[in-house]
């Protein structure tokens, strides 16, 4: 591998230098020492002093901050700047701060080996230069600091070769317990020294992430626009002048770097740009920051001009997860082809550039069989692995591109050059080692074979702070000499000439590390997505506006997937369960309206069933009346019927059933809405219906009794309306005495006078009994005939006829 590789070129006239320099500190101090101290004590063993060497030259902290030039050429003057702490409990007195230059490093794994040593060591680490500048500090008391600083020539320094070197700043002096110098705090770092460009420069391409989290839901205002609801406003803080994104946006566009973008992260800050709301409790409020938005859309679309852009699927989902635990539910691979099938058009649409969508890149380039099969099964042809996952046994740095022996091809980038900056590279020491370490490592490896051009790729951390894309700046610009290295591209570094001695199978599963597998999306997650997405599935096919509903929801479960997850557990959990319950809501909306038990009288009738439509679109639908008996009950003559529905925004429709009884009882009825492809759609409600069916002899006996009453009535009207006639009458005998003489005969203006005179009248028939003079008997009295009203009983009152 790289990392056993010498340095071509290496002259001897630096190592033994060092050389010289380590063999008299070795045998100096040691009798310096030995002279200093009583005869009686013994000489510390070689692996011992070096331990308490190592133990008590961290009392001091040094802390190395700038280094400037980072990559000196012959003429320049290098400057160091920093501060000495004193972390021990006594005062350090009589302190020299010293800079000491080492030996030419040989191999990418001395210079890894280096950078990870924290003590002095005095039989490895280089004595002071001599003729260089010292910084005096009499007295340094426990927790007090002082700053140094040191400008040397470049020709002062001993670089006589091209090549890497070790640079360090110690701080020797006095304590109350030991009056001798010693070396009390030490720091490295490395010079890059490279004055002349070098025959063949390493073409070095270095991805620049512009990922984030998922902050959109999939709740929607119900306007027209569909405005889009966010979880919180926490992007805004991102994009902000100074945030972290605005930061990316603003260092990457003079960088020579091929921008890797998630399709969400530019569909949410667009969405933000064209006016959004927040969730603030169970409200949705105004969202603020729709200019921050314009202004770094428009400042990302002018920066990526000229660059090569790559396109992750839509909300970068977990490969690994997926391979791993959510291969085996069913649909889940359907998410990534979806999410890769919209990354395209999103970045289209929105930066105006036509990206490359083919390249699949799983968390920190870890690959085994299942991560790269489930990667290219959405339609990537080119996996973005790592080093420390596709190991090569070489003794240089190869060409990162290689083919996979299933047909994809593996950019593999270098794991020492992609880890560079992970650490907090907030402090300025750290920042100032990580980029001198960057570029030592980049110049070792174009000197590993200056005879033959490679192609390496830089692929950092996937969502880079602040501190860490600054760092990330600094070193690109330290390359931009050009004197052993040139920028490429990722499209370009896909299709560079494979070494063909560099590995080319694929991981196996067991070497996957644990502490990736450890972090990833459990199993239930995409049980969850598959529970949402089935429900979505029931729902689109009854709406007849499907595009307000879909994309929302397709988006968000491609986000329940996003590999920003990682780490979070407990978030990731509660955005499924939010997707998942708000989907539920809707689907409620639509539903059947519970209704009482009824009473079914006859032998027809129609029952009603109520269908509820709270959505604000149409919707259709099939809705089965099922009856519990059909011997009882029946609809149209079979035991269940169906009606279509079709129910408009907002409202409620009451479907009618045509229900024939036979048999009196009570008969359980079952309401069931459906899809037109025959799913059930929600839950079917159950009502009851009793039967109390009326034969025709029943009614026969009904009606016989009806007419009963009727005559019965008609009678008693009759009686007591004859009885009313008679009693008038004597009252009216009663007040006017009768006169006992012979009736004369009535006069015919008499009779017309009479009420009904003008009706016509039969001719009364003679009397067949002979006329007789004789005087009528006193017995014989006036016939108690009147005539009988016309008019209309009173109230209750009784009429005889």
């Amino acid at each position: 591998m790289a990392e056993a590789a010498d340095i071509q070129g290496t002259g001897p006239s630096p190592a033994r230098r060092w050389l010289r320099r380590t063999i008299t500190v070795a045998f100096g101090a040691p009798l310096l020492a030995g002279l200093l101290q009583a005869p009686a004590t013994a000489a510390p063993a070689p692996a011992a002093a070096a331990a308490e060497d190592a133990a008590v030259s961290k009392t001091v902290d040094v802390s190395l901050d700038t280094l400037a030039p980072s990559a000196p050429v012959e003429g320049d003057t290098v400057t160091l700047t920093g501060t000495v702490t004193n972390r021990g409990k006594k005062a350090v007195t009589d302190a020299t701060v010293d800079l000491r230059v080492g030996p030419q490093m040989t191999s990418r794994s001395e210079i890894e080996q280096v950078a990870g040593r924290t003590g002095y060591r005095p039989y490895s680490d280089p004595a002071p230069l001599d003729d260089a500048p010292e910084v005096k500090i009499p007295r340094l008391n426990p927790g007090l600091s002082a700053d140094f600083s040191f400008s040397v020539p470049v020709s002062d320094l001993g670089f006589d070769e091209a090549g890497v070197y070790q640079l360090g700043v110690s701080l020797s002096g006095q304590t109350s317990d030991h009056r001798y110098d010693r070396v009390l705090g030490i720091e490295r770092t490395f010079v890059p020294y490279q004055p002349e460009a070098t025959e063949k420069r390493t073409q070095l391409t270095y991805l620049w992430p512009l990922i984030s989290s998922a902050h959109v839901s999939a709740e929607t205002a119900t306007d027209d626009q569909q405005t889009p609801v966010f979880e919180d406003d926490a992007l805004a803080a991102e994009l902000k002048p100074g945030g972290r994104l605005d930061e990316l946006v603003s260092l990457g566009k003079d960088l020579p770097v091929t921008w890797v973008v998630d399709p969400d992260l530019l569909a949410s800050v667009d969405a933000m740009a064209n006016g959004y709301r927040v969730k603030d409790g169970t409200l949705h409020v105004p969202g603020k920051h729709q200019a921050l938005a314009e202004r770094w859309l428009d400042s990302l679309e002018k920066a990526v001009q000229g660059h090569k852009v790559v396109a992750l699927p839509f909300a970068d989902p977990d490969l690994a997860s997926l391979a791993h635990r959510g291969k085996d539910v069913p649909g889940s691979l359907g998410h990534l082809q979806s999410a890769t099938a919209l990354a395209g058009t999103t970045v289209e649409t929105i930066l105006h550039v036509q990206p490359a969508t083919d390249f699949a890149w799983p968390v920190d380039g870890a690959v085994d069989p299942s991560i790269v099969a489930v990667a290219t099964s959405a339609g990537a042809d080119k996996v973005i692995a790592r080093s420390d996952s596709v190991r090569d046994d070489l003794p240089y740095t190869p060409t990162a591109a290689r083919p996979f022996s299933n047909g994809t091809t593996a950019v593999v980038s270098d794991a020492l050059l992609s880890t560079a900056f992970d650490g907090d590279m907030v402090r300025t020491e750290n920042s100032t080692l990580a980029v001198q370490e960057f570029l030592a490592q980049s110049l070792a490896i174009t000197l590993e074979q200056p005879e033959d051009q490679r192609s390496v790729v830089v692929a950092p951390q996937r969502v880079p702070t602040v501190a860490q894309a600054q760092t990330m700046a600094t070193a690109l610009r330290g390359l931009s000499a050009k004197r052993w290295s040139q920028p490429s591209d990722l499209l370009a570094a896909a299709a560079a000439k494979p070494d063909p001695d560099a590995s080319t199978a694929v991981p196996a599963g067991s070497r996957y590390p644990k502490k990736l597998r450890d972090r990833e999306l459990p199993v239930q997650a995409f049980r969850d997505m598959k529970t949402t997405r089935d429900e979505l599935d029931d729902f689109k096919v009854i709406l007849t506006a499907q595009y307000r509903v879909v994309p929302p929801f397709t988006n968000a479960i491609n986000r329940e997937m996003s590999t920003s997850w990682r780490g979070q557990a407990r978030a990731a959990a509660l955005y499924r369960i939010n997707v998942l319950e708000y989907l539920q809501t809707l689907t409620e909306g639509v539903q059947l309206v519970d209704k009482s038990d009824l009473t079914l009288s006859g032998r027809s009738a129609t029952i009603p069933v109520t269908v509820q439509n709270k959505l604000l679109q149409d919707v259709h639908l099939v809705l089965r009346l099922t009856s519990g008996s059909k011997n009882r009950l029946n609809l149209s003559g079979e035991r269940y019927k169906e009606l279509p529905v079709k129910i408009s925004g907002g409202h409620s429709q009451s479907v009618k059933f045509s229900a024939s009884a036979n048999v009196n009882g009570q008969v359980p009825m079952t309401a069931q809405l459906y899809t037109e492809d025959g799913t059930p759609y929600g839950q079917p409600m159950t009502f009851t219906v009793k039967v109390s069916e009326i034969t025709a002899t029943v009614m026969l006996v009904i009606a016989g009794g009806v007419l009963l009453l009727v005559l019965a009535g008609v009678r008693m009207y009759s009686q007591r309306k004859r009885v009313a006639a008679r009693n008038a009458e004597a009252e009216a005998k009663a007040d006017t005495a009768p006169e006992e003489t012979e009736p004369q005969p009535e006069s015919r203006a008499a009779r017309e006078a009479e009420p009904g005179a003008d009706t016509p009248r039969e001719p009364e028939a003679a009397s067949e009994e002979p006329e007789t003079d004789e005087p009528e008997q006193p017995s014989d009295l006036t016939p108690d005939t009147g005539p009988e009203s016309g008019d209309p009983s009173g109230t209750g009152e009784k009429v005889d006829r």
